[in-house]
């Protein structure tokens, strides 16, 4: 691959010795991660979104979660030790993350935050996130994942 076309995630995957592959597809504009998945061919439980939050302290946490799931705000506070965590605001994610809104991952964020992956990637041996831009996902180890970010796994969709 081009220089060029590595984005932070990418790099940071490279720099750590971590395998990944890369899937693109034509993307102009945001596209929730079901069509994503749809649109590849993946299996909806194996394609992982990305999710933004902040606590009552003012930390920031990502959650990555299967893309057809929905976040339990609740047991998401409760895993990164908060009372509350509210989802960052779509006009928000750039700023805080360094990435867009589709394209946003846990990996290469301007500072790394606590992440929380759902534990039914625990069994995987590989599973696709957001590569760190639209039209990109990457395939890599949950495990893997978790070990290179200080990451754990646990129950947080509802």
């Amino acid at each position: 691959m081009a220089k060029e076309l590595k984005t932070n995630a990418m790099r940071f995957l490279d720099k750590n010795k971590i395998d990944y592959s890369i899937q693109t597809y034509e993307c102009d504009e945001f596209i929730d991660g079901i069509h994503t998945a749809q649109q590849l061919g993946q299996p909806l439980d194996v394609t992982f979104k990305t999710l933004v939050a902040h606590g009552k302290t003012g930390n920031y946490y990502c959650f990555l979660l299967p893309v057809a799931s929905e976040l339990d705000l609740k047991k998401a506070a409760k895993s990164v030790g908060e009372k509350s965590v509210e989802l960052l605001h779509v006009k928000d994610i750039t700023k805080v993350t360094g990435y867009v809104r589709g394209g946003c991952t846990p990996i290469g964020m301007k500072k790394q935050f606590l992440t929380v992956v759902h534990i039914s990637a625990l069994p995987l041996d590989s599973f696709f996130i957001s590569g760190g831009r639209i039209g990109t996902q990457i395939k890599l180890s949950p495990n893997d994942l978790v070990k290179a970010i200080n990451g754990k796994f646990e129950d947080i969709v509802l």
